[in-house]
């Protein structure tokens, strides 16, 4: 199973980015996945998740009213729809999947199988 994220960059205050995470290989149907966060000298965080169906979401309150997450099964892909960015939201951002949905969308570091390997977002002032 692979993870490959994208979608990163040098952006302004304000501005808006669209992370995507695409997923090749055999993974069970009832994952969850989501996206986690990790800022320099700080420990990675949950930042959203998504159910199998959509229907169940969660986001950190730093980002709730900001981020959408959202996923297209057809294409094995999870997305993040970032608006109104701040430079606290600097980070490297990793796109994980749960395949067992241990906690559903309350998803904890813990209960990741599988990891992306991280795109770089950086927030100016």
């Amino acid at each position: 199973v692979q993870l490959q994220a994208s979608g990163g960059g040098l952006v302004q205050s304000g501005d808006s980015l669209r992370l995507s995470c695409s997923i090749s290989g055999r993974l069970l149907r009832n994952r969850v996945m989501g996206w986690f966060r990790q800022a320099p000298g700080k420990e990675r965080e949950f930042v959203s998740a998504v159910n199998w169906t959509s229907t169940r979401k969660n986001y950190a309150d730093s980002v709730k009213g900001r981020f959408t997450i959202s996923r297209d099964n057809a294409k094995n892909t999870v997305y993040l729809q970032m608006n109104s960015l701040k430079p606290e939201d600097t980070a490297v951002y990793y796109c994980a999947v749960d395949e067992e949905a241990r906690f559903g969308v309350y998803m904890s570091r813990s209960a990741v199988d599988y990891w992306g390997q991280g795109t770089l977002v950086t927030v100016s002032s």
